[in-house]
């Protein structure tokens, strides 16, 4: 089958290389660093209105900004063959060979959001630029949905399905690092598949539902 043999060829190419762990731990501190910490010490850039409660904004993007940044160190630890090892100072498994599940299913979880986020964010975001939807954010008080839409577009949803990409292919690298069969990744990589498309499917009804006006 096609699509097989397209599996088998993104599982040989991330069994032999890294860079999408380095490219994604460097795209991730960019983003954290040039926009949610700079928006959270008063940048406005990126942000064409006022928003209800400032100091909340300002607080919940510096913790995104944290959080992003962290995201990034994992997938370069997830290319370090010290992350496939418990650590010895851990008592009873310390030593041991870390499951590959452990830690490839709540990144490839966490991988599905930042896809879905996306993309769900451009679908919306289109049809609202077209006509086809109307949408209002409660949380501003003075907001150019256009312009909104427009940085969304061509910024921070293409920036949410960047770092998916370079994260799934860090998790399948570091899968195979562990071990995993070939039958098994190509199985993992189309469940992942469908919990990407099922999860952006979601998260269109609901933005619109939450957001879209008549």
């Amino acid at each position: 089958m096609k699509l097989n043999k397209r599996l088998d060829a993104i599982i040989r190419y991330t069994g032999s290389t890294v860079w999408p762990a380095y490219a994604g731990c460097a795209w991730a501190i960019l983003y954290a660093v040039l926009v949610r910490f700079y928006q959270a010490a008063g940048g406005t850039i990126g942000l064409p209105g006022e928003f209800v409660n400032p100091h909340a904004f300002a607080k919940a993007s510096f913790a995104a900004g944290v959080l992003i940044m962290i995201c990034g160190f994992i997938l370069v630890a997830l290319v370090k063959p010290w992350s496939r090892v418990v650590p010895e100072w851990m008592p009873a498994v310390g030593g041991r060979k870390v499951p590959w599940f452990v830690l490839t299913i709540p990144l490839l979880l966490c991988t599905a959001f930042a896809l879905a986020h996306g993309m769900s964010g451009i679908i919306t975001k289109s049809l609202h630029l077209a006509g086809f939807i109307t949408m209002e954010f409660d949380s501003w008080i003075d907001l150019d949905v256009r312009s909104l839409a427009l940085w969304d577009l061509g910024f921070y949803e293409p920036w949410f399905v960047i770092m998916g990409i370079l994260s799934s292919l860090t998790g399948v690298h570091y899968a195979q690092a562990c071990g995993v069969s070939p039958v098994v990744l190509r199985r993992t990589i189309l469940v992942f598949l469908a919990t990407v498309v099922l999860a952006t499917a979601l998260f269109v009804f609901e933005i619109i539902r939450e957001f879209a006006v008549s």
